[in-house]
């Protein structure tokens, strides 16, 4: 059995993300003093607490409040809130809730001098949000029991007999959705029905997270998982403190396979925003080097500002064969959920 189930409230979650947004044109709103900031964080605190620490010791005059979830239910919930929403930046661990967003009219566009830090392939095209960290999905895998040879070229390849019951996934996660809806763009509608449907006939096991799921491959409850690839490199980083091999190890599949889909977290600032210039400030922090040096070495994800070194343990992010999507497509959260809800899947 799977260490968490997925929650009971997930259901009105999804129904309030199925809601037509309501919210002012993307002019975007008052600028406000800079003393305030309240953050929708779609990640983990513990990510994002020691950064949000150091910038108030080095911003002593300005408060920070931050509102944890996940990133597609605070989508829903900026959706929701339209101009009245008391967030003033949406720190997201995926392209599609910034898209959605973005699609929906809510957010603003970036100066510049916020959007020119990273490369154009990890940023909107319209302006109206900026990738802070890369981050790959991977098929994390139990090496006491598989070699590299006995993986599965594709993704789609999971769904075969041998992989039953071996296999876990979380579709709850925005990460999971948002490699949904590139496989949906790329394979089309019908195959990703198909493979979704096909995996869940094959006992594929729901977590509720990344995390649970790599923990549950090193306590050997499932043989492979799809995840994202820092979690891994977390877990090994904890093996080598405690001086023993971690079990778990990553899989990029070859060939541009979508399961190796290079996605990103990102910053938005909703557009009826009245902290428009702390909001900024607080999104060129992240994309400071110290901060990107942060993110690398601390938590093991690819930084996007070029010239900050990334985990050498990684192969470089341009010599991963990803599958050709424009991230900025990644916005149809609410397709993908209604499908992952006809298959069973949620």
């Amino acid at each position: 059995m799977p260490k968490a189930a997925i929650p009971a409230v997930l259901a009105a979650v999804l129904a309030a993300g199925l809601l037509a947004g309501c919210g002012s044109s993307s002019s975007g709103g008052s600028q406000g003093d800079g003393k305030s900031l309240t953050i929708y964080s779609g990640r983990d605190e513990e990510y994002v607490g020691p950064l949000v620490e150091r910038y108030g010791k080095e911003n002593p005059d300005v408060k920070v409040e931050v509102r944890y979830g996940d990133s597609a239910e605070l989508a829903s919930t900026l959706r929701e809130e339209g101009d009245r929403t008391p967030a003033g930046l949406f720190l997201s661990q995926d392209a599609g809730a910034l898209g959605a967003l973005q699609a929906a009219g809510l957010l603003t566009k970036l100066p510049a001098e916020i959007l020119d830090r990273v490369p154009a392939r990890y940023r909107s095209t319209d302006g109206d949000w900026v990738g802070i960290t890369g981050r790959v999905r991977v098929l994390a895998y139990d090496s006491r029991v598989l070699n590299e040879k006995d993986l599965p070229k594709s993704v789609f390849d999971l769904t075969a007999p041998e992989w039953k019951g071996k296999v876990g996934w979380a579709p709850t996660n925005a990460s999971f959705q948002a490699f949904v809806t590139a496989m949906r763009l790329t394979a089309g509608e019908e195959t990703t029905r198909r493979w979704l449907e096909g995996m869940k006939a094959n006992d594929t096991q729901p977590y509720e997270k990344n995390s649970i799921i790599r923990d549950a491959i090193a306590d050997g409850e499932i043989e492979v998982g799809l995840i994202n690839h820092y979690y891994v490199i977390e877990g090994i980083r904890e093996g080598q403190v405690k001086g023993r091999d971690y079990p778990v190890q990553l899989h990029f599949f070859p060939g541009g396979d979508v399961g190796t889909l290079v996605n990103l977290s990102g910053a938005g600032i909703p557009a009826a925003s009245g902290q428009q210039a702390a909001a900024q400030a607080f999104t060129s922090f992240l994309l400071a080097d110290p901060q990107q040096e942060y993110f690398a070495r601390q938590v093991g994800e690819y930084p996007l500002v070029p010239g900050v070194r990334q985990d050498p343990s990684l192969p470089p992010l341009e010599s991963i064969s990803q599958p050709n999507v424009d991230l900025a497509d990644l916005k149809d959260l609410q397709g993908t959920q209604q499908l992952l809800q006809e298959t069973g899947v949620l």
